[in-house]
């Protein structure tokens, strides 16, 4: 049976996060003039082409991500009050459980959540090689994180969580749980997009997802001639990512999931501000937030998903619509994205509970939007109208 979902938003929620999306999206891109010239191909070709661009950084040591995150990591987005942000505990759409103030709340001892920032290695040093230059201090992969959350990610890969509302004790024995943003530590989920594996993974937001996912495509071509190096001499859990190969890099399953991710969760201002920032401390880009559509050209589309895990046959209607929005899907639904023509996420309602098969929220503007529809391992974005 399908479930059918009533959905529409409050128009005072709308109202007042659209007019801070429209704020945010003003930012844009400085891409030096030519900086891409050379990155002609498609492949590995052009892999190698952007390798060759981006290898030469300036590398300001480990201290200086301190300084780096002093431009390239301030919260001039969400709340605009210049904290420093932190993926594993940001909260896009509400109040942050807690905030860090740059320099005053640098680790740092800590005991819990909140307790300090620290730097999380999103490919984890553990694989390259403990304080090796200049993968240690690359700020480009490098990011300033809760470090107690940095802790409980250690060098697990990065995965798809099942739904959890279980918050993770001081040592996050208590798998499948999360932090206090909504991030998830758990098995992954041997099943659609990131099908292949079952060990321990992290989850981060879907609002970060593309974020993380463009961090690791940056590793993967900054650091091509050490790639098989890396692979042959790690003991590390997060060699489960990659394949031992400086061309297709990565394991299937790992690159379903950042495919996956840095489709789904476009390029947002923040990134744009943080790759300028970067470039303007190392003198190089990630070339995965200017050009989001090198990852498909270089490795192609994800794969598709197995027809018992998919949402194919959701249908959304009437649409365009004057006022409400029906949703219906023979698979449950764990999460719905509510998201701007210009990628910001308004409203996400998890683990909606339905009364008579029916959720229902009244009052939805006018507008244009994408509705981003979850299940525990697949999800679909469906395109509507309301006039």
């Amino acid at each position: 049976m399908k479930r059918i979902i009533i959905l529409s938003l409050l128009s005072f929620t709308i109202f007042s996060n659209a007019q801070q999306s429209a704020k945010n999206d003003n930012t844009t891109m400085s891409i030096p003039a030519g900086y891409y010239n050379s990155a002609t191909g498609t492949g590995y070709a052009l892999k190698t082409q952007l390798f060759n661009i981006i290898k030469n950084h300036n590398d300001r040591g480990y201290s200086g991500l301190w300084t780096t995150y002093g431009t390239s990591d301030r919260d001039h987005q969400y709340e605009n009050d210049d904290t420093v942000v932190d993926l594993y505990s940001e909260n896009p759409t509400g109040t942050d459980p807690y905030t860090f103030i740059y320099n005053t709340n640098q680790c740092g001892a800590y005991t819990s959540e909140g307790g300090c920032y620290n730097r999380e290695h999103t490919v984890p040093q553990s694989y390259f090689g403990s304080q090796v230059q200049p993968m240690y201090s690359d700020a480009h992969f490098v990011l300033p994180t809760d470090g107690k959350v940095n802790g409980w990610r250690d060098d697990h890969p990065y995965g798809v969580v099942g739904a959890t509302t279980n918050p993770c004790n001081v040592g996050a024995t208590n798998t499948p749980c999360n932090t206090l943003n909504g991030s998830k530590l758990g098995s992954n989920v041997n099943s659609g997009y990131s099908a292949g594996y079952s060990g321990t993974v992290f989850e981060p937001l879907d609002a970060f997802k593309g974020d993380i996912a463009r961090c690791l495509l940056y590793f993967a071509s900054r650091y091509e001639d050490q790639l098989v190096n890396f692979y042959t001499t790690s003991v590390s859990e997060a060699k489960v990512i990659f394949d031992g190969s400086s061309d297709h890099t990565f394991s299937q399953t790992f690159l379903n999931i950042l495919l996956t991710w840095n489709t789904q969760d476009p390029v947002s201002a923040r990134e744009i501000e943080r790759n300028d920032a970067i470039y303007a401390r190392q003198n190089n880009r990630n070339p995965f937030i200017d050009h989001p559509e090198y990852a498909t050209a270089i490795w192609g589309l994800p794969l598709s998903i197995s027809a018992s895990d998919s949402l194919a046959d959701v249908s959304v209607y009437p649409n365009p619509s004057s006022d409400l929005v029906n949703i219906t899907s023979s698979v449950s639904l764990d999460k719905i994205d509510i998201i701007t023509i210009n990628g910001q996420v308004l409203q996400q309602i998890k683990n909606p509970i339905l009364e008579n098969n029916t959720y229902s929220i009244s009052n939805l503007p006018k507008g244009f939007y994408f509705l981003k529809l979850s299940s525990a391992s697949s999800s679909v974005t469906k395109k509507v109208l309301v006039n």
